[in-house]
């Protein structure tokens, strides 16, 4: 009885906020002259919080013009934004910024959730031994990362070199499909220094972690970041319009760094440490995140501030 009354409070407490927030926004209309997402197109700067705002704002909305324009395709913003100004009774010649505004808020916001839908979808896709580019990714992780060491053969124990568990990687991709794949070639090529001092490192008695199957975890930890919205904040400040999947590698390559400069601040005893620093990372990683202002790689270069074991 006690948890039915105490779910029945919460309830009502949910409609009567709901009521009192459409009052105020009526009242603000009317003293202001402004609708809500003129007031914060006006009033917040550009940048995660004023997104986040309108995000909110419009999925909100009683409005289902301005609830669906969160997810419209790319193409359509123009044409919605048009629509919502006709709506709200905005006179566009009079309040040229606003659209234009408008328009960056949703290429965030609709490009956020495709990007969404382009990680899931590496994840998804099994890594496959008899499709040659998958194969040919695969080898060229091995070139980027050895390049000075030919591999013997296609299975063979030298993939733990790099940090595989055994004779052939394709079984540590089940966990992250190809996007663990991508991003670690991703890693491995566009900061190849980077990549492989943290290699190195990683093979040094006092670090000791096996560096591609953290270079998945990690992957796990970027993908699910961005699942849960975490990431909006950092990607709502970096991408002056749709975030794309180079942003997401380029997020992973910076947690990978520094996550690497973490392992060794903590100096875990072995291995078996591993999940409960990967923990205090994340919940260090969040609440950064956790700030509008915040952007986790700016003009991230890996190379940079490497901690040279």
């Amino acid at each position: 009885m006690k948890h039915f009354l105490r779910m029945l409070i919460q309830v009502c407490l949910y409609f009567y906020c709901k009521f009192l927030w459409r009052c105020l926004k009526f009242v603000m209309r009317k003293l202001t002259g402004k609708c809500e997402l003129q007031r914060i197109c006006y009033n917040t700067k550009p940048g995660a919080s004023r997104t986040m705002k309108i995000e909110t704002s419009l999925r909100d909305s009683k409005s289902k013009l301005l609830q669906t324009s969160v997810s419209v395709h790319p193409d359509a913003i123009e044409k919605t934004i048009e629509d919502i100004m006709e709506l709200k009774k905005i006179n566009p010649d009079i309040n040229p910024q606003l659209g234009i505004s408008l328009q960056a808020c949703l290429l965030q916001i609709v490009g956020y959730r495709n990007l969404i839908a382009d990680v899931e979808k590496l994840r998804r896709e099994p890594y496959d031994s008899d499709n040659p580019q998958h194969e040919e990714m695969l080898l060229k992780l091995w070139k980027f990362l050895k390049p000075n060491t030919p591999l013997e053969s296609r299975i063979s124990k030298q993939w733990c070199e790099i940090g595989f568990q055994g004779d052939d990687p394709k079984t540590d991709f089940r966990g992250m499909g190809l996007l663990g794949l991508y991003n670690l070639q991703y890693f491995a090529e566009r900061d190849a220094t980077a990549a492989q001092q943290v290699l190195c490192d990683s093979l040094h008695p006092k670090c000791r972690y096996s560096f591609a199957i953290v270079g998945i975890n990690i992957t796990d930890l970027a993908y699910n970041l961005l699942v849960s919205g975490a990431l909006k904040t950092h990607f709502y400040n970096i991408a002056p319009e749709a975030p794309t999947l180079s942003h997401f590698q380029q997020t992973f390559c910076y947690l990978m760094h520094e996550f690497h400069k973490f392992w060794i601040e903590e100096d875990p005893m072995d291995i078996m440490e591993f999940n409960r620093v990967r923990e205090k990372f994340r919940k260090r990683i969040i609440k950064q995140l956790q700030n509008p202002e915040m952007a986790l790689c700016p003009h991230f270069a890996a190379s940079e501030g490497l901690v040279n074991m």
